[in-house]
């Protein structure tokens, strides 16, 4: 993945941008998207309906991985429309990923060890995915979200950082 462009984020009159005189590091944001234990994921329906779910989930390798039946409604919203929302739960401290979430192709071999090795660290005895459990004859479930615009900030507004990926 390459590096993000850095900037600010384009807010109204009266929400402080002018105020602002640091820039978060991509380092720190992604720091805090690996070490977050719940992930709140908006998409929409194909009625323009919101939905919004509560996702285990791990960041490797520039992305959200994570995993959910088919028949879920967020995973059926994601068939029709593969824009989505992605929130880390601190409002104040705040870090939103927006991008698109596919299916992923089948984890095997060392990359579904990683992916394992991850979930387990976060999420043992809860949630412990063996490192086949994406691939072979029935799996699937397994979701990438790439992101396209990132948005973050610690001390609002003195950090809001606007992070763009191409």
């Amino acid at each position: 993945m390459s590096s993000p462009r850095v900037d600010r984020p384009i807010m109204p009159d009266g929400y402080g941008i002018d105020e602002a005189t640091e820039f978060l590091s991509w380092t720190t944001v992604e720091s805090k998207l690996s070490g977050a234990l719940h992930y709140w994921l908006s998409t929409v329906s194909p009625n323009d309906s919101p939905h919004v779910v509560p996702r285990w989930g791990v960041w490797l390798d520039g992305g959200f991985w994570y995993d959910g039946s088919p028949n879920t409604r967020h995973v059926r919203n994601l068939d029709e429309n593969q824009e989505c929302a992605l929130h880390l739960e601190d409002g104040t401290a705040a870090t939103i990923v927006y991008g698109r979430s596919k299916q992923a192709k089948p984890a095997a071999g060392e990359w579904g060890t990683r992916l394992s090795a991850e979930f387990q660290r976060k999420y043992a005895p809860g949630y412990a995915p063996r490192p086949d459990a994406w691939s072979g004859e029935g799996a699937g479930g397994l979701r990438t979200l790439r992101p396209r615009t990132v948005l973050a900030w610690t001390e609002f507004p003195k950090d809001m950082t606007r992070f763009s990926f191409d």
